[in-house]
């Protein structure tokens, strides 16, 4: 894409947007002491811990700014589990199109729409792929290096060793007041550093579950809503009629897309 082969491009998409969604999700782990019930800092080791033991979770990412390119999604809407299982969608910046995605274990299917393919595959390249898939489903497996890595933003296990490997940030929280998000009873709990503010928010009632978390500032603001904790994935698949096998698109590209 735009120089890089179709397989650099969106490997750093998707990678991209899991670090996106892992930074967000990660509270710093030094607070202010302004205890009520618990600290800004038990809040935040709360939710931190409820994330980390989530068996599966329901992400949607927004991101706005200046930052934001053809190669980043700037939305994504994934319902994801520690096995491999995953159904949502991701959107482009500038125009660059979106997909739908769906992962069982080792199968993957995914629907590009006409400018995703183009953006991806220039020169003619893409209209010809989505000529092939049509309104179908791109099937194969993950020993497929172009399913594979795209579907690799699909990977539960790897946000959250994403924040376990950030836990240990030392910026100083800050806890607000009890407000409601999507009307839920949540409390925020702040921080900032390198000129960017983050803010979690946590569920008051039930288990303290992270609802929210925005980051603003470095020229892009980033939203992540979180639900559906430990609820079982989709399991609804493509039928073969839906779906075209990815041997099939070989000969419409001499470079792959790829993903992470």
């Amino acid at each position: 894409m735009r120089g890089t082969s179709k397989r650099q491009a969106w490997s750093a998409a998707t990678f991209t947007a899991t670090c996106t969604a892992a930074a967000l999700l990660v509270a710093p782990a030094v607070a202010l002491a302004d205890t009520e019930d618990l600290s800004a800092q038990e809040i935040s080791d709360q939710a931190e811990r409820e994330l980390l033991d989530a068996k599966s979770v329901h992400l949607e990412l927004e991101q706005r700014g200046a930052n934001t390119d053809g190669d980043e999604p700037v939305s994504m809407d994934l319902t994801l589990d520690q096995d491999d299982n995953c159904v949502g969608s991701l959107r482009m910046a500038d125009d660059g199109g979106g997909l739908e995605l769906i992962k069982q274990g080792k199968k993957v299917w995914m629907k590009p729409d006409l400018a995703f393919w183009k953006a991806q595959l220039p020169g003619g390249r893409g209209e010809a792929a989505a000529e092939v898939i049509g309104d179908r489903y791109l099937y194969g497996t993950t020993d497929d290096a172009l399913l594979r890595d795209m579907a690799g933003v699909c990977d539960l296990n790897a946000l959250q060793d994403e924040v376990k490997n950030k836990s240990d940030d030392n910026t100083a929280l800050r806890k607000g007041g009890t407000t409601k998000v999507d009307g839920t009873s949540v409390i925020p709990v702040t921080g900032r550093e390198d000129g960017r503010t983050t803010t979690l928010y946590v569920a008051t009632e039930g288990a303290p579950y992270l609802v929210r978390a925005t980051e603003k500032g470095g020229g892009t603001d980033s939203t992540l809503k979180l639900s559906d904790y430990d609820e079982p994935v989709p399991t609804k698949t493509p039928s073969e009629e839906d779906s075209v096998d990815v041997s099939q698109l070989r000969g419409q590209a001499t470079a792959r897309p790829a993903a992470h």
